[in-house]
């Protein structure tokens, strides 16, 4: 049902900052940084394949969030629930519609159906900050 963990989508009180790290400090790739509707959200690659990370400033509590692709979100939401998961909120990124949830121990997950393929390529080379 997961096809691949594609992000670690990570809250930040300093985006500006983190990226510093991640990219002068670590040597990741920075993708892009944008500045929109009063938040920063950066992408950094640390490795060829994914995960990709999100440093996000609207992001909120203390712990990051993984997202997993799944081929339909809605089946694969129905066959969670089969099991007895139990969903969370349901939102849109803009790779397409994601369903955020929590594991028993606290983790952060959330599923996500790629329904906009193109537009992660829209973003690159994009720097605001």
């Amino acid at each position: 049902m997961f096809e691949r963990l594609d992000y670690v989508y990570m809250p930040s009180r300093d985006v500006a900052a983190d990226l510093a790290y991640f990219a002068d400090t670590l040597g990741g790739r920075v993708v892009f940084a944008i500045e929109e509707m009063a938040t920063r959200v950066a992408m950094v690659e640390l490795t060829d394949d994914p995960p990709r990370l999100l440093i996000a400033g609207h992001l909120e509590g203390e712990r990051p969030i993984l997202i997993y692709r799944v081929d339909d979100l809605e089946t694969a939401m129905r066959d969670l629930g089969a099991r007895g998961w139990e969903p969370g909120r349901t939102l849109q990124i803009p790779q397409g519609p994601v369903c955020e949830f929590h594991a028993p121990g606290g983790q952060r997950l959330a599923i996500y159906e790629l329904t906009r393929p193109g537009v992660e390529a829209s973003f690159v080379g994009r720097r605001d900050f």
